[in-house]
C-alpha cells in the first residue's frame, strides 16, 4: 500500500482527494470518496450556512471518515467561513484569491478550529505566499485540469512548487485520472493527488446525465480556455480561466465576449434551461483534459480503490523493471 507523508497528515489510507469543485460535488461524493479511503471535500463557497450544515450532516451520517470542505477565496463571505469552521472538518481547502487577500487570517482560524489548512495555487508565487502565511498543504494545479486553473502545465508546475515550498506537502492536480497519473505525481515530488474531472463521471456526482456522457465522448482534445461562462454570470475571477468543453453554447459566443456581457441575463437564462432539459450542447460544461482517459461511469469509491492499486502495481513492476543492476 502507498504511504505518503498525506496519508499521516490526514489520517487516511490513499494519497487521493476529490477536487471540492462548486458544482460537482455533494455530500453522497464526498462520502463515497472518504469511506474508500481518500478525502471528500465538499463546494461549500456556495451554500448559504443552513444549506452547509444540512450538507455537513448528511456527510456525517454517511462516513466517520476524514473530509474536507473548500471556499474560493475571491468569493467567501465570512459567514459561510465561520459556518464551516463551525462544522469542524478535517480539512479547510481554499483556492483562487485576490493578489490582495491576506491568507494568513484564513490559516488561523482553520488552525484554530482544530482543522488541517489546505491551499490550491496554479503558480509558483502563489504558493510561497501559501506557504509563507503558514498553510500545511499546497495543491499545484495545472492548465490541463477542468474547470477554473491557470496556464502553467503539471509536470512542470508540481515539481517547481514541491521545491520552492518544501518541506511542505504537495497535491498534484490537472491532468491526473488514473494510477499512472498518481505514479507521476509521486515521481515529481507530490505526496499524492487530487481529482476533479474523473469524480464527475461516477453515479454519485450531481451532475446531469448528459454531462457525464460529455466527458465519456471526449478524447481528451475538445476542450479549450475561456471566460465566456464567467463573462455570462458577471462573475470575474483573480487570473483564472476556465477549461470547458468546446461545444455549441461555446463556438456560438467565441470572439463575442463583448456581446455577452451586454446580453448576459439573456444567456444566463438560456444556461438554465439547458440545463434543466439536460442539453450537453447548450451548457457550460467543465471538463478537464483527462476526459480522454476516462472510459466508463464507476463508483467513486471503486475509482479511489483502482487508482491507488494501479499506482502501486506501476512503481513495483515497471518502474523497477527499467532499472539496470
Amino acid at each position: 500500500m502507498l504511504r505518503t507523508r498525506i496519508c499521516e497528515l490526514l489520517d487516511i489510507r490513499h494519497p487521493v482527494v476529490l477536487g471540492g469543485m462548486a458544482s460537482g460535488t455533494n455530500p453522497a461524493l464526498v462520502a463515497a470518496v472518504s469511506n474508500a479511503g481518500g478525502l471528500g471535500i465538499l463546494g461549500a463557497t456556495f451554500l448559504d450556512p443552513e444549506q452547509q450544515r444540512a450538507d455537513v450532516g448528511k456527510i456525517r451520517a454517511l462516513t466517520t471518515a476524514a473530509f474536507g470542505l473548500n471556499h474560493l477565496l475571491a468569493f467567501a463571505t465570512d459567514d459561510r467561513f465561520a459556518t464551516t469552521l463551525a462544522a469542524g472538518p478535517r480539512v479547510v481547502s481554499t483556492a483562487w484569491a485576490w493578489a490582495n487577500q491576506d491568507l494568513r487570517p484564513y490559516f488561523e482560524r482553520a488552525h484554530g478550529a482544530g482543522a488541517v489548512a489546505m491551499h490550491m495555487v496554479s503558480g509558483v508565487p502563489e504558493a510561497v505566499r501559501a506557504a509563507e502565511a503558514g498553510v500545511d498543504i499546497i495543491v499545484a494545479q495545472g492548465t490541463e485540469g477542468g474547470g477554473h486553473v491557470g496556464l502553467m502545465g503539471t509536470m512542470a508546475l508540481v515539481p517547481l512548487v514541491v521545491r520552492a515550498v518544501a518541506p511542505i506537502p504537495v497535491l498534484a492536480a490537472g491532468g491526473v485520472a488514473d494510477g499512472s497519473g498518481l505514479a507521476a505525481a509521486l515521481a515529481l515530488g507530490a505526496d499524492g493527488v487530487l481529482l476533479g474531472t474523473r469524480f464527475l463521471a461516477t453515479p454519485e456526482a450531481p451532475i446531469p446525465p448528459s454531462y457525464k456522457q460529455a466527458i465519456l465522448a471526449s478524447d481528451g482534445h475538445n476542450t479549450l480556455l475561456t471566460e465566456i461562462p464567467d463573462v455570462a454570470v458577471g462573475r470575474v475571477w483573480p487570473g483564472a480561466m476556465s477549461r470547458v468543453a468546446r461545444n455549441r453554447f461555446i463556438e456560438r459566443w467565441l470572439g463575442r465576449e463583448w456581446e455577452v456581457r451586454q446580453r448576459r441575463h439573456e444567456i444566463v437564462r438560456q444556461m438554465q434551461s439547458a440545463r434543466e432539459r439536460d442539453d450537453a450542447e447548450e451548457s457550460n460544461l467543465q471538463i478537464g483534459q483527462t476526459a480522454g482517459l476516462i472510459t466508463g461511469i464507476s463508483p467513486a469509491g471503486q475509482i479511489v480503490q483502482e487508482i491507488a492499486g494501479e499506482a502501486e502495481r506501476i512503481i513495483r513492476s515497471r518502474l523497477g523493471s527499467v532499472l539496470a543492476d
